[in-house]
């Protein structure tokens, strides 16, 4: 099989593009009410698949997408998440975003922030990025914590995003990349 991209290790977590054995992770994810609920809601096995292979054909299309993440311990999978941008430079989106969405059975254990940590420094390194965003619902309130967490301030309230998800609004919260590593030093 193709490797897409790259390979990222934490102290707990691997990430990788997504591939086809992590399919069963990501249907069991898409049929969970409270994960899924600011993410476009529960999805049938057709939909998970559509949305995985969304993800893969971001990292053949422009060289990144979301990580599939597993645990380093068992290599299961947990969740996805990472750099997003649909379309690119040239699609809708409000701008360079590292987004992530883990199972429920891997909430609140700092997965998340690890593996986010690892992506953000990762798209600043390796895409050139001078700013990122995270797209948030300002119900969210576990995201916002986490993105606050990350240094991430809020930027720009009740943004419409592009379809098929533009009914939604979001909060949009960021930083630039002298700011992160002003932070991280």
């Amino acid at each position: 099989m193709m490797t897409l991209g790259p390979t990222l290790t934490t102290a707990r977590l691997i990430l990788r593009p997504p591939a086809h054995e992590d399919f069963d992770g990501f249907a069991e994810m898409a049929t969970e009410e409270e994960t899924m609920r600011y993410i476009g809601g529960v999805a049938p096995r057709d939909a998970a698949w559509r949305g995985m292979a969304t993800l893969a054909g971001s990292w053949a299309l422009l060289g990144y997408g979301m990580f599939s993440v597993l645990r380093r311990d068992t290599g299961e999978w947990i969740g996805r998440l990472g750099p997003w941008r649909p379309g690119g430079k040239e699609g809708g989106w409000p701008g360079d975003e590292v987004g992530w969405g883990l199972k429920a059975s891997a909430m609140g254990q700092g997965f998340a922030a690890e593996g986010a940590i690892a992506a953000i420094d990762w798209a600043f390194d390796h895409l050139g990025w001078d700013h990122v965003i995270h797209c948030i619902d300002k119900k969210n309130a576990p995201s916002i914590a986490l993105a606050e967490r990350l240094g991430s301030k809020l930027e720009r309230e009740d943004v419409r995003i592009p379809p098929p998800f533009d009914m939604h609004m979001v909060d949009i919260y960021g930083q630039s990349k002298a700011a992160w590593r002003a932070r991280r030093a």
